[in-house]
């Protein structure tokens, strides 16, 4: 597909409540594949999608190969998403009332492969002949646009009718599917889609995947408190002989029980595990013994029960002089923040919105308001509410690295900015204007990211002589403003 810019293109999409026909969706598609300027847009996410698969060289009348799992791997990953604990209510809500109509219910993991396949049976049949099978891994490098790989790349409620998929041969579905995230970590466990005939698409369809998707994490959230009530059984008797602040938390650093310290919901783990070493830095409670536990962690914060909160302070503080932070955003599905700094080195994976203001932040070294923080991630000056809680969240365990009026990362702090090859898999799940700007300057070339010299990227080698320091990179991203 070739694609051909216009100075005003006029989107052909559709929302879930009035779907384009088929026919005009075609005539876009197909508008697209020729490079006919004045042929209809397509809505923007879709024209993302297939300008990415253009650039991939990936044929809308062959797709690429793909390779499918056996029946272990498939029951493996099943267990390993969590989603088999919620396959009944999926039934029940997705399958149950539509008993009557032509659809299939599909669950993919994180990855894309699709553990389970249900539904009439002669439309499975006929998803089988473009390979939609148990096992096949339905992302769009292999299938190009669908429900399940431009859900998972966006991480939200999507639906792709018709000649909206950029394969020739799905054409003739419509898909709709919902993200499903794992409560423990927030990441991304699966997921939920339902496709049907594109001739009889319903409306409803799109809200009630959504819905579906909404009930499977609350079951999933259930499942996990009730996990958090074992593990609480567990440790209060361990906690009343225990001399000094201690608490004890799961494997995903959610508190079970704690003696002597103020309360906190969750402790910021390392993400690469906690090795051998039983003493390790914690910027929430500094150092801190650490001892395995039944299913979790005990957590001892080395240091007096009255000073053991103002110590972290204080480190976190320390950490902030000459502390080098690199933001690593090579991976979409797991962003993640590691700070090297005189009081420690730790990292952690971020969520999609954290990872979008640290950005922002990284990339405009002189700061930014709330107010242009909002303008930059949603279109809207306004909505400095949600930028200030998501940002006091931040401080919360970065404290001394970043500082405000303006939001900013400290100035002794050097911040890099490592990111994926193709610089439109640069948080691709962000529809953020000024995310989307950075992407396309990135490819256009007229500008690169902050890199810190000489710092290790966790996985990877040091930067090479050519790498910019946070000062001089400032100049080159003075003009990508929200």
């Amino acid at each position: 597909m070739r694609q051909t810019r216009r100075s005003s293109p006029k989107p052909a999409g559709h929302d879930a409540a009035d779907p384009a026909t088929p026919a005009a969706l075609a005539a876009v598609h197909e508008g697209a594949a020729t490079g006919d300027a004045d042929a209809p847009a397509p809505r923007p996410e879709i024209g993302d999608s297939w300008d990415r698969l253009r650039r991939l060289g990936l044929d809308p009348d062959r797709g690429a190969a793909t390779v499918h799992l056996g029946p272990a791997e498939v029951e493996h990953r099943r267990h390993a998403s969590g989603l088999d604990q919620v396959m009944g209510v999926l039934r029940d809500t997705l399958l149950d009332p539509l008993a009557d109509s032509p659809l299939i219910l599909a669950i993919a993991d994180a990855e894309g492969h699709v553990l389970w396949h249900e539904g009439e049976r002669q439309l499975r049949r006929s998803a089988d002949r473009i390979g939609f099978l148990i096992g096949a891994r339905w992302v769009e490098e292999n299938v190009g646009t669908n429900g399940i790989g431009t859900t998972l790349r966006a991480e939200r409620p999507m639906q792709v009718h018709s000649a909206e998929h950029y394969l020739r041969s799905h054409h003739s579905w419509t898909c709709v599917a919902a993200p499903v995230h794992d409560p423990r970590t927030g990441r991304l466990a699966g997921v939920i889609n339902i496709s049907a005939p594109a001739r009889g698409a319903q409306p409803y369809l799109l809200r009630l995947t959504t819905t579906a998707a909404r009930l499977a994490e609350a079951e999933l959230r259930a499942r996990r408190l009730e996990s958090l009530h074992q593990l609480r059984t567990l440790a209060t008797p361990l906690l009343a002989k225990v001399t000094g602040p201690a608490l004890v938390v799961d494997a995903d650093g959610w508190t079970a029980a704690a003696t002597g310290l103020p309360p906190a919901n969750r402790l910021r783990l390392p993400s690469e595990g906690w090795g051998s070493s039983a003493v390790h830095w914690l910027p929430s409670l500094g150092q801190c013994a650490v001892e395995p536990l039944g299913g979790g962690w005990l957590v001892r914060p080395l240091g007096s029960p009255d000073a053991a909160a103002s110590d972290a302070g204080a480190e976190t503080a320390e950490q902030a002089e000459g502390a080098r932070v690199r933001l690593d955003l090579r991976r979409p599905e797991r962003p993640e923040l590691s700070v090297d700094g005189a009081a420690g080195t730790w990292s952690h994976a971020l969520s999609p919105r954290h990872a979008e203001l640290l950005l922002l932040l990284a990339t405009h070294r002189e700061g930014r308001s709330a107010a242009q923080l909002a303008d930059a991630l949603f279109g809207d000056a306004g909505r400095t509410v949600t930028v200030r809680a998501e940002l006091s969240r931040l401080r919360r365990y970065l404290g001394g690295l970043l500082a405000h009026r303006p939001y900013r990362f400290a100035p002794s702090v050097v911040v890099g900015v490592t990111g994926p090859d193709d610089p439109y898999d640069l948080l691709p799940a962000s529809s953020a204007p000024a995310v989307r700007r950075l992407r396309a300057r990135l490819a256009a070339g007229t500008l690169r990211l902050p890199s810190v010299p000489g710092a290790r990227t966790p996985g990877g080698p040091a930067d090479g002589p050519t790498g910019q320091s946070s000062a001089s990179s400032a100049a080159n991203w003075a003009s990508v403003g929200p």
